[in-house]
């Protein structure tokens, strides 16, 4: 028995609506996500501030997800095309969340963040369309929202968090500027400022980095502060309290499973596989140490056991600047490459700047005007410069260039008196300072100014300027691993 022609049509409109369906939770890490079909102008409602909670309820997506789909952070990895961010083609316009359980990526929430967790949608559509070259489009879902509509109609956005004032999180207070965050993505979605003059291809790592990492990193963080703070005032109410902020720090790294691909988790296991550092397959170090500390930290919570979730904060701190350290390396190493070393440093860009107010204070030098090196003191001041002595090592016997003040830190170049002699806060006579604050985080700064032509065709190792961070945070070369 043959189907009738309305038969037919009724079968053909339902396997469309099924492959329609089925497409936009589709993408690997070649994709290109420049079909995407998301229209940034189907909301108008803007999100200046985050309303649902006044510490926190501010837009956040949380990276730590064992799946690495696609990196949205950084979907450049694939390094071998430089049009398409494999961490972005994932969601071809986002998969609309819809019937989301109570559970993302090994985490179980203890409150309802579905709000939260639905803006990872609008991260995915951001980044399709500034794939595109349709900047209009991609900074109107910045700014207005698409995905994550609230109870009252308006929409949750990731400037409205980016833009906030009074957050917990040092970005602000690192670069002086309320806001701190959304300045660097609008710039690049406006070719303003640090992206002035640079091409669409730097745009658009700074666009899909940007947002990916350095805000849902920076809203991670703000949330378990936030939650922090709540917990240190006795507040562990699983839906107004503390418990709820963590719930949206997870809710902004990592997001629902299906869009997982969009943000910093995608990121964290791609740097994984880069550096020998993975936990299991797909799944990185950092991933897993984020994801059982989220766990643990929540539980810590609920019970008032303020060690517990101290720890776990930092274990996440600790952990981002584990992998963003990593990308930058990694991107650092490769602006050498004819075809694409302005991607590159655009890329190494916005993954330095997801963790630089978190590591620049740990890089200030001394000069020694004899070797005409660097002493690496981490958070010093001027005076630590003065502080070297030739003295004899208890241990070992030897004669070694010790600076008390500056950590304990023996000067190895010093091989003798005259040499380790050579730092001074200032050079007397020549009014030249020897202190320099933040000198590591000054240099790379300079080799990642994307308007600087003359930058690119260097490969440059970077790990000297970040090892005084590591020391800091406690990161051994084990950490970091191997990129290969």
């Amino acid at each position: 028995m043959k189907p009738n022609l309305r038969q037919t049509q009724g079968i053909t409109l339902v396997l469309l609506m099924m492959l329609a369906a089925f497409a936009g939770c589709i993408g690997g890490d070649d994709d290109d996500d420049d079909s995407s079909s998301s229209d940034a102008s189907s909301s108008t409602t803007s999100d200046t501030s985050d309303s649902s909670d006044s510490s926190d309820s501010s837009d956040s997506s949380d990276t730590s997800d064992s799946s690495d789909s696609s990196d949205t952070s950084d979907a450049s990895d694939s390094d071998t095309s430089d049009s398409s961010d494999s961490s972005d083609s994932s969601s071809s316009g986002g998969s609309a969340v819809s019937a989301m359980d109570g559970e993302d990526g090994g985490y179980t929430y203890a409150s309802n963040v579905d709000n939260h967790r639905s803006l990872m949608a609008d991260m995915c559509d951001i980044k399709a369309h500034a794939n595109a070259g349709e900047w209009t489009a991609a900074k109107g879902i910045y700014t207005n929202g698409k995905n994550a509509e609230k109870s009252d109609g308006s929409y949750r956005t990731l400037a409205g968090f980016a833009a906030a004032t009074g957050k917990n999180h040092n970005y602000d207070t690192y670069y002086g500027a309320n806001g701190s965050v959304d300045a660097h993505i609008m710039a690049a979605l406006e070719g303003t400022g640090d992206f002035a003059g640079t091409s669409d291809t730097v745009r658009y790592q700074g666009v899909a980095k940007l947002t990916a990492n350095m805000a849902m990193v920076a809203y991670t963080i703000h949330e378990l502060n936030s939650a922090v703070g709540k917990a240190d005032a006795g507040n562990v109410d699983n839906d107004s309290g503390a418990p709820h902020n963590w719930d949206e720090g997870w809710a902004f790294f990592h997001g629902p499973d299906e869009n997982v691909g969009c943000g910093p988790v995608a990121t964290l296991n791609k740097r994984g596989a880069d550096f020998g550092t993975e936990h299991a397959d797909g799944m990185a170090n950092t991933t897993y140490h984020i994801q059982q500390a989220m766990i643990t930290g929540l539980a810590d919570l609920q019970a008032s056991n303020q060690a517990g979730y101290t720890d776990a904060t930092n274990a996440v701190v600790k952990n981002v600047i584990i992998a963003y350290s990593q990308a930058v390396l990694k991107y650092t190493s490769k602006m050498d490459s004819n075809e694409s070393g302005e991607k590159y440093q655009a890329e190494a860009y916005a993954f330095w700047k997801t963790i630089e107010a978190y590591t620049a204070d740990y890089t200030d030098a001394c000069y020694n005007n004899q070797t005409h090196g660097m002493a690496w003191i981490g958070a010093g001041e001027a005076s630590d410069c003065d502080g070297f002595s030739w003295v004899q090592s208890p241990t070992s016997g030897e004669m070694v260039c010790y600076n008390m003040g500056a950590g304990h830190l023996v000067y190895a170049a010093a091989t003798n008196e005259t040499i380790c002699n050579g730092f001074a806060s200032v050079f007397p006579g020549s009014n030249m300072p020897g202190y320099y604050a933040d000198y590591g985080a000054t240099s790379m700064n300079g080799i990642l100014d994307l308007t600087d032509a003359t930058q690119l065709g260097t490969s440059y190792d970077v790990s000297a300027w970040l090892q005084p961070a590591w020391d800091h945070y406690g990161i051994t070369a084990e950490d970091i691993g191997s990129y290969s």
